[in-house]
């Protein structure tokens, strides 16, 4: 994925009073380190960092951060949000190359109509909302879909089970369930007295 130009300050001072004047301004307090480089303090537009996190790759979105004459390729490894308003109150950026391989927790989604399940009266349980991942930088999805059409009653999708894009590998025990199907509490009550 193409990377996004983001440009920042460099030399902001550290300290609550001095991050709410910079949020004040229309700026985002952050550091940015890696690579065996002392962390950077920084600012950025938080209208530029909005727009650069709002693509379909959201926090994977590689990032080419201009600050003072020098251009670093990273991504935003964690974002800070206010607790009552959910703006982002931080950002960390962290230096990645394209050549190495990073760690990052993606999205998962259930889609599709787990048809079986639902004639038979079952529910679906999703069980894990996001997946720990390895990839390159610009390999890392946005998100994984897991189909459950094929779900049956009683069944279970596990981490072993998921497609996923090429490059990017589980970094995840595969024998994590991801989404399972149970019987109806109906179903299974009626059940019980034949089974005694």
């Amino acid at each position: 994925m193409p990377e996004i130009t983001l440009n920042a300050q460099l030399g902001r001072k550290t300290g609550s009073s001095d991050s709410r004047r910079l949020r004040t301004a229309g700026r985002i307090p952050g550091v940015l380190y890696g690579h065996g480089m002392d962390p950077i303090a920084l600012s950025v537009e938080a209208k530029e960092l909005r727009s650069a996190l709002s693509t379909n790759a959201g926090l994977h979105q590689l990032l080419e951060i201009h600050a003072d004459g020098q251009s670093y390729l990273a991504i935003a490894r964690e974002l800070q949000r206010h607790p009552v308003r959910g703006t982002v109150s931080h950002v960390d950026f962290v230096i990645v190359q394209r050549d190495e391989f990073i760690t990052s927790d993606v999205t998962i989604n259930v889609v599709g109509d787990a048809v079986d399940v639902r004639r038979n009266g079952g529910s679906v349980d999703q069980e894990l909302f996001t997946l720990h991942v390895k990839a390159q930088p610009q390999n890392v999805p946005s998100s994984i879909d897991v189909d459950v059409s094929s779900l049956t009653v009683g069944g279970a999708i596990r981490v072993a089970d998921l497609v996923l894009p090429a490059g990017v590998e589980a970094a995840a025990d595969g024998d994590i369930v991801v989404v399972a199907s149970h019987a109806s509490r109906v179903a299974a009550d009626a059940e019980a007295p034949a089974e005694a």
